[in-house]
C-alpha cells in the first residue's frame, strides 16, 4: 500500500535573473514502512523536495498524497529532523521529547508514558534531566529522532540529519536509527547525498539529476536486514557504490 504519491511535481523560484527550475517532473510513490533515500549533488533540489512533503514549501505543478489526501501544508503527520542540532538548550532531555507532545496538548499521563517509552528506546533514560549542552552531538541527534517519533508522525522526513557528525559517530547514529526503525517501524524519506549512507540504510535509492532535480533513476536495495557495521566492508556494498557513482557521473 502506498503511504506517499507523487504526480509530475515540479518547483520553479522567481529569482531576479528570471525563473528557475528546481524540480522538474518528478514521480514516485513510497509504501507504508519504506525506508527510502533521496540521493544527488548538491543544488540538485533534494532538500527543496523535502520541504515540499513537510508542507513548509510549495510546489509549482504536479500534487502530492499521503494517504490519498492532498498536501496542501504542514500537519503533525509529518515530523522533520534537520542537519543542525534543533534541541532546545534551556529544557532537558525529558523536556525536548515531550515538547511537541504539550504542543499537541496531549494528556499529562499519556505524555509521561509516550516520553518514558522513547527515552528508554534510544537509551536516554539515564540522561533525562540533563540539558543538551552536556551530552555529545550522537545523542542530541538522538534527542531530534525522539522528539519526531514522539508526535507519532505517518511519515518521518530527515534532511541529512548526520551530515554534521564526524565519521565514527555518523555510522553509529545510522546503526542507532536503523535499531530505532526497526522496533518502531515508520515511513522514513532520508536526504543525502552520501551514496554509503544511503546504500546502508535503505530500501530503495532515489538518484536526482543535478538542476533541475529530475529522477535519474530508482535502485532498489537489497541486502538483507537487519544490517551490521560488516556490511559496508563487504564485497557486495563496495560493487554496488562503485555501480551508483558511475550512475551519477553520467
Amino acid at each position: 500500500m502506498n503511504k506517499l504519491e507523487i504526480h509530475g511535481l515540479s518547483k520553479v523560484f522567481q529569482s531576479q535573473m528570471g525563473p528557475v527550475t528546481a524540480l522538474e517532473n518528478i514521480h514516485f510513490d513510497v509504501k507504508e514502512g519504506e525506508f527510502i533515500s533521496i540521493v544527488g549533488t548538491s543544488g540538485c533540489g533534494k532538500s527543496t523536495l523535502l520541504n515540499i512533503i513537510s508542507g513548509l514549501e510549495s510546489h509549482t505543478t504536479g500534487e502530492i498524497l499521503l494517504d490519498q489526501i492532498p498536501v496542501q501544508g504542514p500537519g503533525s503527520d509529518r515530523a522533520v529532523v534537520f542537519q543542525s542540532d534543533a534541541t532546545f538548550p534551556w529544557l532537558t532531555v525529558y523536556e525536548n521529547i515531550e515538547y511537541g507532545l504539550k504542543v499537541k496538548k496531549i494528556d499529562p499521563k499519556q505524555r509521561k508514558q509516550i516520553v518514558e517509552e522513547l527515552l528508554s528506546l534510544l537509551e536516554l533514560d539515564k540522561f533525562s534531566s540533563a540539558y543538551p549542552k552536556e551530552l555529545s552531538g550522537g545523542m542530541r541527534k538522538r534527542i531530534d529522532i525522539g522528539r519526531a517519533y514522539a508526535v507519532q508522525p505517518e511519515i518521518l522526513l530527515m534532511d541529512e540529519p548526520f551530515g554534521a557528525l564526524d565519521i565514527v559517530t555518523r555510522e553509529m547514529m545510522q546503526d542507532e536509527l536503523l535499531r530505532i526503525w526497526s522496533e518502531r517501524k515508520k515511513t522514513v524519506i532520508f536526504i543525502t547525498h552520501d551514496l554509503e549512507e544511503a546504500m546502508y540504510l535503505s530500501d530503495r535509492i532515489i538518484l536526482l539529476s543535478p538542476r533541475p532535480g529530475r529522477i535519474k533513476e530508482v535502485i532498489p536495495i537489497d541486502f538483507p536486514r537487519p544490517r551490521s557495521g560488516q556490511l559496508r566492508e563487504s564485497q557486495e556494498f563496495y560493487q554496488l557504490r562503485n555501480q551508483l557513482r558511475h550512475i551519477m557521473g553520467q
